[in-house]
């Protein structure tokens, strides 16, 4: 192999090691243009975060106990990751739905996590939760409604991520999701061509709920 030499170490040989020595998070894939989804990420897999170029990542995080709007710390290691990097954090908490019907995930927060998806500002973005499975899987299949799957691809593409505990109440959700109540900044919208003949709601103007309260 041809290379140049720096400091006695042939660069070619160097950044190829430097690749082999990459380890994504578990569960890692991408989901669409500028959009990635994996489990939660360690120490290890920071060298290959930084090689995504990240802008943001969104955490699905547990809501605590008492099921109040209270998020788990982002731990410390991670957040000077993402200072470090200038990487975005959002959160937002979103329980497992595992035990009765559309009690645990909030539709509302999950249509606020998709006007942050569908902002190309944010990209690329990274989604993740603990294991990258259910809460993850949720988010993914209300914006694979978004991009008009078939439910029969959707469900396929949950039940690999979330093997082998599949949770019918989770693929229920996504069902029944109300994908038109997304709101979305069009200006800033991504360039996917399933979306690209779409119509939604535009983003609440703050100015103007504002003026209406008072």
């Amino acid at each position: 192999m041809s290379s140049s030499i720096l400091g006695g170490i042939p660069t070619a040989d160097k950044e190829l090691d430097d690749i082999v020595n990459l380890e994504p998070c578990d569960n890692f894939n991408l989901i669409t243009e500028g959009v990635y989804r994996s489990a939660f990420p360690k120490k290890r897999n920071f060298p290959f975060l930084k090689k995504l170029g990240l802008k943001s990542i969104l955490y699905t995080g547990y809501l605590n106990y008492f099921r109040t709007l209270i998020l788990e710390d982002y731990p410390e290691q991670n957040v000077k990751f993402l200072e470090e990097n200038n990487i975005t954090l959002f959160q937002f908490g979103v329980a497992g739905n595992k035990k009765e019907p559309f009690v645990d995930i909030p539709e509302p927060t999950i249509c606020d996590a998709l006007t942050v998806l569908l902002d190309v500002r944010n990209h690329p973005i990274l989604i993740h939760c603990n294991k990258g499975k259910h809460r993850t899987g949720c988010l993914v299949g209300c914006l694979r409604k978004i991009q008009h799957w078939s439910f029969v691809s959707i469900f396929e593409e949950y039940r690999r991520f979330s093997h082998p505990k599949s949770r019918s109440m989770d693929q229920q959700f996504i069902e029944l999701f109300d994908k038109s109540q997304v709101r979305v900044d069009p200006k800033y919208l991504p360039g996917w061509p399933e979306i690209e003949n779409d119509i939604f709601l535009p983003l609440k103007d703050e100015n103007e709920s504002d003026k209406k309260e008072k």
